[in-house]
């Protein structure tokens, strides 16, 4: 089959003929991939940030937001059967371990992550597990969702963490509105009666925001910081999203947050550098975010279903790839890149 491999480090991907993946275990599933989505991770991926976390070997094929229809089934598996519309959770997880049996299987002590340390969807077919598949309703198709998989997922994880604690009249900032954020902010809109603030640098972000959903919206031009205290009273904002976590968001985002604060970080690339004291002093809580659990995700396909959450996507054939990557890395994609096989 067709697939896109990493071969090496600081170097393009390459287009291979691979083996296609076998049933091997009775709980395994081989997807038809319909959409995998390009995240930045996949840049970081090749830029060789996560060499030593992932111990992957190369070469191996990247892609961990996927969707598709189910192509073979182990002995075992019962919720999915061949020809079944499916989104995949992007962890393959035990079921087992402690954090599995709490419904916090993004923790799981024994996972293999498709894309990052194992094959994944860039490519004509996938191996995942029964347990990652979660059933598509009919109105959706795996290139409207499948970078809700990853993406979708991280947004509606902090959002939903965010949204548990706001309450009608508090104020949520969002800091970017581009792949991850113009998810985010449909999924806190769904979720929140809170006033929804986005800051973002690129105006064609900001106006897709207003579209859906934000209430204000801030061009983050230097003064930002000071005309979201100006907008809450001097006092900050009940909960500050970061879904870019470099170029200085960190700071800018503790100094929005009003004392007691919650500081969601999502996005990532650069240290945050807080001093003790002004932490213990206002009481503020700083959360770290990875992608989200399996029901999660099916909240999140309930969303889609509903209409309430929409994935705005630039679409690419499988052999596009380099053009996907290139335009991503440009800025140039707004909402999500998804590779069509």
């Amino acid at each position: 089959m067709k697939a896109v491999q990493v071969t090496g480090y600081h170097r393009n991907l390459e287009a291979r003929e691979v083996d296609e993946p076998k049933i091997t275990g009775p709980l395994d599933v081989v997807v038809r991939v319909g959409a995998a989505g390009v995240c930045r991770t996949d840049l970081h991926i090749l830029e060789g940030q996560w060499a030593e976390k992932s111990g992957v070997t190369l070469p191996y094929t990247i892609g961990h937001e996927n969707a598709g229809w189910v192509h073979a089934v182990g002995d075992a598996v019962t919720n999915v059967a061949v020809g079944d519309k499916v989104i995949l959770h992007p962890l393959m997880t035990c079921g087992l371990c402690r954090a599995c049996r709490l419904g916090d299987d993004v923790h799981c002590e024994n996972s293999k992550f498709p894309g990052i340390d194992t094959a994944g969807g860039y490519a004509e077919y996938l191996l995942t597990s029964a347990r990652s598949c979660v059933k598509l309703d009919d109105s959706l198709e795996p290139a409207d969702v499948a970078a809700l998989a990853d993406a979708g997922l991280t947004a509606q994880h902090a959002v939903a963490k965010a949204a548990a604690v706001l309450r009608p009249g508090d104020v949520c900032v969002m800091i970017g509105a581009g792949g991850l954020g113009h998810i985010g902010v449909q999924c806190l809109k769904a979720m929140s009666a809170a006033t929804l603030v986005v800051v973002d640098r690129n105006p064609a972000a900001l106006k897709l925001a207003e579209q859906i959903g934000a209430d204000v919206t801030v061009v983050a031009d230097g003064s930002h910081v000071d005309t979201v205290l100006e907008l809450t009273g001097g006092h900050g904002a009940e909960a500050v999203i970061d879904f870019v976590g470099e170029g200085g968001s960190t700071t800018e985002g503790v100094r929005m947050l009003r004392r007691a604060g919650n500081y969601y970080v999502v996005g990532y690339g650069e240290n945050i550098d807080v001093p003790t004291i002004d932490i213990i002093s206002t009481e503020i809580n700083i959360v770290g975010n990875l992608v989200g659990s399996y029901t999660d995700l099916q909240d999140l396909m309930v969303l889609a279903a509903q209409g309430k959450v929409k994935l705005h996507t630039a679409q690419y054939r499988l052999e596009q790839f380099q053009q996907a990557i290139d335009d991503l890395s440009a800025g140039k994609v707004r909402g999500r890149a998804i590779l069509i096989p």
